[in-house]
């Protein structure tokens, strides 16, 4: 989980101010209007039934968006960063304790700059031409809700069309001007005459499976039959689904890349103006689905479950641990050698309200937990001896420099990599378990940055920051001369909802794919603070083409509706998702990918925990999954540990002859 989590238990407050008992939260009744880089002191107090202020109270103040709106914790001390309206939420602790929320507008700064985006080289009359403009404010901030107007000095070689598209009628110098806010832009055209008589257009492929890529390549030539290199060719697509209660759907790139969701015949169309080629494609049936079974469970119905990590254990059998959340700092300890007779073989407690994240180290020898809402503050991470998990072991404590709670660990070549007060990790060395040192640490210097988790592999840390996105972190691997001391990031990438949770590294061998994959966590419908009623979260998986690691784009998306994505696994071209009330769910990762990948028939399985005796009863809520020799462990917030079993695949001629 994370910080914004156990905020969202808090989201139902409404501004103004809340009563219990005698006592009152007052806070500002009027929004706080502020300019950007303004600072101001948010006052609150709480006052009895005579109005009479309290003095001996605390106060802790959250911004909802702190990369907008920073304020101080402890101070109230806010600092206007981004413009918009915004909430900070404000509690006194205390008996009772006390919430409210103070609204803030930061006014925008004036439009200083209107710039067009790339263009084509040559422009030919007769092909039409859109147009990215972008509009900046003397902040530096984009503002793409101020409208723009665009004229043109001569309508009869270029027209203006709506959404910024240009009409391109005859060869000849014009000029296209681009107002907003006050400020213009103009952009000098000269109009060539279109040589292009012909295009050649071509398929990889011909015949596919829906979320198969078919890759276009088109060639334009002029009357004479030589190659255009740079002719301004436009992709689109009909198609007729095999399905006649489902639409035909899919998606073709400006590159010429073209997926089906829906089985059925596509007309693959290239276009540059009056000239035009087409190919027709057929997309079959996926086919992948298989039956998962339920195998077993290691039943927790007192107390939440948080994360697991499976390992083989250095006698050969098979091992979980699992992390409990808002409870008592229990972590439990299984014997899954037998997924379908799990065992509770032993378990250790550490002072704090929660154990979120476990881990295990490569060797199955070191297990290390996290800790969060000790009794004395003393966060950190606990380090435990698990060569024979049937008497787990604390080898020690470690809390330097592990301020405000430890989210997240990982182990990696002897480096544990824990978070810190939800802002860094640290890097911390456990070649002797038993007097771990810091070594080195990497933050970001963004404002309001803040981190949720951290997967390190092949050397590489990829930490999901929020809204900064994920960050590609060398720690070893080489690629940028870092080390476990000297964290050097070299790549990064972000998406606009901000709520990057976690990511996985997948390369697909065949394609030679780099793709890193992001998951969201939202919960819009929030959350019940006592944890006894069923919860919904949304968000949803995010795939991120990252071969060219300084162009890395997002290319495709898996999404379960009315669901969100949690903790994930990757292995041998298969995704292992949590989806929370959505449960587990099973996804083809083979070849290429595009889209989206729900919609594509991309989904193998599925299979959602319900137990009526859990600590919710029949909630499913997953928490985390996987897989491990032949088996998929998951664990669930309100009913323990898991496992389950996907049924292979028949084979073809299997089919064949069972039709015989």
């Amino acid at each position: 989980m994370k910080k914004i989590f156990i905020l969202s238990f808090i989201l139902f407050l409404s501004a103004g101010f809340l009563q219990a008992q005698d006592l009152t939260l007052k806070v500002n009744s009027d929004k706080v209007k502020m300019k950007i880089g303004q600072t101001v002191q948010l006052e609150a107090a709480v006052v009895d039934a005579s109005g009479k202020t309290v003095t001996d109270r605390e106060f802790i103040f959250y911004s909802r968006n702190s990369r907008a709106l920073s304020v101080v914790d402890s101070t109230g001390f806010a600092k206007a960063i981004k413009h918009g309206d915004y909430d900070v939420i404000v509690i006194s602790p205390g008996d009772p304790q006390l919430r409210s929320n103070i609204s803030v507008s930061i006014k925008p700064a004036a439009i200083s700059k209107v710039a067009f985006g790339e263009i084509p080289n040559k422009m030919y009359a007769g092909v039409n031409v859109p147009l990215t403009i972008d509009v900046m404010d003397e902040a530096g901030f984009e503002r793409p809700e101020v409208p723009i107007t665009l004229t043109t000095s001569d309508e009869s070689k270029v027209a203006i069309a709506p959404f910024n598209k240009l009409i391109v009628k005859e060869a000849g110098k014009v000029t296209v001007t681009a107002s907003a806010g006050g400020v213009s832009q103009n952009l000098d055209l000269e109009i060539l005459e279109n040589p292009i008589a012909q295009i050649q257009l071509t398929s990889d492929m011909v015949e596919g499976r829906s979320g198969d890529v078919f890759t276009l390549t088109a060639i334009a030539v002029d009357k004479d039959g030589n190659v255009i290199k740079d002719a301004p060719i436009n992709y689109s697509f009909t198609g007729e689904s095999f399905d006649v209660s489902a639409a035909p759907s899919g998606l073709i790139t400006p590159e010429g890349k073209f997926v089906a969701d829906e089985p059925g015949l596509y007309i693959l169309n290239a276009t540059c103006g009056p000239a035009a080629a087409s190919v027709t494609v057929q997309a079959n049936n996926r086919n992948i689905t298989r039956k998962i079974n339920l195998i077993g469970q290691g039943s927790v119905n007192n107390k939440h479950t948080s994360d697991l990590w499976i390992w083989e254990g250095v006698d050969g059998k098979d091992y979980a641990v699992t992390g409990t959340w808002g409870a008592d700092g229990t972590a439990y300890f299984w014997d899954v050698t037998d997924p379908a007779g799990i065992q509770l073989v032993d378990s250790v407690k550490v002072d704090a309200r929660t154990v979120n994240d476990v881990k295990v180290s490569e060797d199955g020898k070191v297990a290390v937990i996290s800790r969060e809402g000790a009794s004395n503050r003393k966060n950190g991470l606990v380090i435990i001896d698990v060569s024979n998990p049937r008497d787990a072991k604390i080898i020690s404590e470690f809390s330097e420099n592990l301020t405000g709670g430890v989210h997240n660990v990982f182990i990696y070549k002897n480096h544990v990599y824990a978070l810190s007060a939800g802002r860094k990790y640290y890097s911390i060395n456990i070649e002797d378990p038993k007097n771990p040192k810091i070594v080195g640490e990497f933050e970001l210097d963004t404002p309001g940055h803040a981190i949720h988790d951290v997967w390190v592999h092949d050397g590489i840390a990829y930490s999901s920051n929020w809204t900064d996105g994920v960050q590609l972190v060398d720690v070893g691997n080489g690629i940028a001369g870092g080390t476990p001391s000297n964290p050097v990031q070299f790549a990064s990438y972000a998406y606009p909802s901000g709520s990057n949770h976690a990511a996985f590294p997948y390369k697909d061998e065949k394609t030679g794919k780099f793709y890193v994959i992001l998951g969201d966590e939202e919960f819009p419908y929030g959350l019940d603070p006592s944890g006894r009623k069923p919860s919904r979260a949304a968000g949803f998986l995010h795939v991120i083409d990252f071969t060219d690691l300084k162009n890395p784009k997002e290319v495709a998306w898996f999404q379960v509706p009315f669901a969100g994505s949690h903790n994930f696994w990757i292995e041998d071209d298969i995704l292992y998702a949590a989806f929370y009330n959505g449960g587990v769910r099973v996804v083809d990762l083979s070849g290429e990918l595009l889209g989206d990948l729900n919609r594509q028939g991309r989904e193998i399985a599925w299979i959602v925990p319900e137990d009526p005796d859990g600590y919710v009863p029949n909630a499913p809520f997953t928490w985390g999954a996987q897989p491990h020799k032949g088996h998929i462990f998951y664990s669930d917030w309100n009913s323990g540990l898991w496992s389950a079993k996907l049924e292979p695949v028949v084979p073809t001629n299997a089919k064949i002859d069972q039709a015989k």
